[in-house]
């Protein structure tokens, strides 16, 4: 698709956010790799970094498709990116989203939301599964032949034929039992629960939840008809959690947003994700196969501290593989920076990190230090949207010693930042 993965681009604000790697800059504001974003990075079995990402010349465009490239040296220096399946400006059929499962026997999968033609909420949410793989470290994919169906529940749409309103954005952990699993948004089908009246802005609210999903026989490397997957809560409607949005109507709605998951050490599960309430929420599982779970509640510093406040907006959370946790956030309720409130995408900025502990006897199993401003665009918008915000749909990888966050920027320019141990040293826990 390009011929050169040289770092050379139109402008230098990619160098605004302080990045200390560079995956992908476009080569102009409003070409066909525009957009990039849901940008996922992970260790192949072989040893590289393999990157995913959705592109497209602007967001929410029939020519939206997932790429990848790799990288020998630690990120220093990256292929050129490479189509793994999707549409391009030629045509072909939109795909988006896909984010990798290892399995140990050597073969990878990409899991993509598939456009099948038929819009509920957008085409971009209404979907289902597509699968391809790969058995040469993740240099070539092949189709695996198989449109998965998300699980239903009674906040899709009545017709069966139209599939479900879902995206995973985070890659896969582990769970106690080494399984993968992942977590969604589940958006309610407007025929079901309708969206709210415009915003101010001109922006409807669309009802949705937060969901997981467990791979249970990825460690086989079965071909993608053979594969297991479990949906959960089991019961429907548990990752809901009410927020104030016309809530004269009858029943109020949910907003558990993109949610991320991490895993106890105690082998239990907490899941984390945004609301409109203006602050992050999150929820336990007390069971380590994740069929139950507590009514979520706001994420709070401490047991009876203050909420980690947000819009409504991705904010990644991770355990590292030293214990601690991390949670890339906003640090306000969406009203600073051109923002109208939590509701109002133009606030997703600037980017904070906090540091989280787990605490055996809390109510709240981790507590989470004063966050540490990461980086900011300033207001500067780039892109074919001139976009000004730090929209992190983002992933983490820890590989010689080094962490790195990878982030799309503005949804424009791919980059990396070290989470070095100084910049963490002085982010102490309650």
């Amino acid at each position: 698709m390009f011929k050169t993965n040289e770092p050379r681009c139109y402008t230098d604000d990619w160098k605004r956010t302080d990045p200390d790697l560079v995956v992908y800059l476009p080569r102009t504001p409003r070409g066909p790799d525009g957009y990039a974003d849901h940008f996922l990075v992970e260790s192949t079995p072989g040893g590289d970094l393999l990157a995913m990402w959705t592109q497209s010349s602007v967001e929410g465009t029939p020519d939206t498709r997932v790429v990848f490239a790799r990288s020998k040296d630690e990120g220093q220096t990256w292929t050129a990116p490479e189509l793994l399946v999707g549409a391009t400006a030629e045509g072909g059929v939109a795909a988006m989203f896909g984010f990798p499962v290892m399995s140990p026997t050597g073969r990878i999968y990409c899991f993509y939301n598939k456009d099948k033609g038929v819009v509920d909420l957008a085409f971009r949410t209404t979907a289902v599964l597509g699968c391809h793989y790969s058995d040469d470290d993740g240099r070539t994919w092949t189709d695996g032949g198989v449109e998965i169906p998300y699980g239903r529940t009674k906040f899709d749409h009545p017709d069966p034929k139209v599939p479900c309103n879902c995206i995973i954005w985070q890659k896969p952990i582990r769970d106690a039992k080494r399984r993968p699993l992942t977590t969604f948004t589940r958006f309610s089908s407007p025929e079901v629960y309708p969206g709210s009246a415009p915003t101010s802005w001109g922006v409807r609210y669309y009802d949705h939840q937060g969901q997981l999903l467990r791979f249970d026989n990825m460690d086989d490397g079965p071909d993608p008809a053979d594969i297991r997957i479990t949906w959960l809560p089991e019961a429907e409607g548990i990752l809901r959690f009410p927020v104030p949005v016309e809530p004269e109507r009858s029943r109020g709605y949910s907003c558990f947003h993109e949610p991320s998951v991490a895993l106890l050490p105690d082998g239990r599960l907490l899941v984390t994700g945004s609301t409109v309430a203006g602050h992050l929420v999150y929820s336990v599982s007390d069971d380590p196969d994740g069929k139950t779970w507590r009514q979520p509640e706001p994420l709070l510093y401490q047991d009876n501290g203050a909420p980690l406040l947000h819009p409504i907006a991705p904010a990644p959370f991770y355990r590292l593989e030293d214990g601690r946790y991390l949670v890339f956030y906003h640090n306000h309720e969406g009203y600073k920076y051109g923002g109208l409130g939590p509701r109002d995408m133009r606030g997703r900025r600037p980017m904070y990190v906090s540091v989280g502990e787990y605490r055996p006897g809390g109510h709240q199993p981790i507590w989470f230090s004063q966050p540490k401003l990461l980086c900011d665009t300033h207001g500067v918008g780039v892109g074919p949207e001139s976009l000004v915000w730090l929209a992190m749909y983002a992933s983490l990888t820890e590989r010689s010693h080094q962490r790195v966050f990878w982030y799309p920027d503005r949804k424009h320019f791919l980059l990396g930042r070290y989470i070095t141990d100084k910049m963490l040293g002085d982010m102490s826990v309650p």
